[in-house]
This record gives C-alpha cells, sequence and structure tokens, in this order.
C-alpha cells in the first residue's frame, strides 16, 4: 500500500462528497461572491485550491509550465470536476516522484526573488491542509447562502 496514494484518494473522496453538495446549490449561488469571504465564491474557493496544487506540485516540484487558472473560464461544478481530474494526474505525478524520498528538497523562487527549499512532503502536506482549510469555507458560504 503506497500510504501517500491512499491519503490522497481520502482528499479525493471527501472533495467528491463536497462537489455533490454543490450541485445541491442554484448555479448561481456556486458563483456568488461574498463580501464576507474577501468577495469569494464558492467557485473561485476550488479554482483557488487547483490552482495551489498546480503552483506547488506542479510548477515548483514537477517543473511543469502549466498556465494560471482563471476562475471566470469555469461557469459550473461539472467543469470544476474536469480542473480536478486534470489536477489529481499532477498529483499523482507528483506522488510517483517522490514515493520513498519524501525528505527531498524542492528549492523555490517566490515573484520576490527570495528563495526557500522545501521537503516533498512538506510540500504535499502543504497542499492537503491548504484543501481542507478552504473546504471549510466552502460549507461555511453554502450554509450562508
Amino acid at each position: 500500500m503506497n500510504l501517500f496514494k491512499t491519503q490522497y484518494d481520502w482528499v479525493r473522496l471527501t472533495r467528491e462528497t463536497l462537489f455533490q453538495y454543490c450541485e445541491t446549490l442554484p448555479a448561481s449561488d456556486y458563483e456568488k461572491k461574498l463580501e464576507g469571504f474577501s468577495n469569494e465564491s464558492i467557485l473561485s474557493l476550488h479554482a483557488h485550491v487547483a490552482g495551489c496544487y498546480q503552483v506547488w506540485l506542479g510548477a515548483r516540484a514537477l517543473g511543469k509550465s502549466l498556465p494560471d487558472i482563471s476562475p471566470e473560464s469555469i461557469h459550473n461544478v461539472q467543469e470544476m470536476r474536469e480542473l480536478f481530474r486534470k489536477t489529481d494526474e499532477m498529483v499523482y505525478e507528483f506522488l510517483d516522484k517522490f514515493d520513498d524520498n519524501w525528505d527531498q528538497t524542492v528549492e523555490v523562487t517566490f515573484r520576490n526573488g527570495s528563495q526557500a527549499d522545501f521537503t516533498a512532503l512538506w510540500l504535499f502536506t502543504h497542499t492537503l491542509t491548504h484543501e481542507f482549510h478552504h473546504k471549510g469555507q466552502i460549507v461555511k458560504i453554502g450554509r450562508q447562502l
């Protein structure tokens, strides 16, 4: 058993539950920006989560050149599911690359020119916890709507 793939499978399962919940909302609510959430919507938070995976694991750890994710290019839950399907493929590629080498460091250069080293385990943990943080926000927005 690959522990981290199994863990990510569970993340995907909880994401699916959230997608099913989002499908019960009116489409206008999925896209509705809330002032109390920095003018973010459920849709924009979902896109932000996928973008985090793509930047940290895809671009920084795997060296992929990926286009920025534009929430405006996504119009419904089905399109978001497709974005995450592609993101999942990239995450599994990351998991394959760093399997049994979780202490390997990745040098990251930020936009301001500063640099830092992160282990593969840190990168994976960061992206998972980031997603769960925003899952909580998405549920809270849904309740407010």
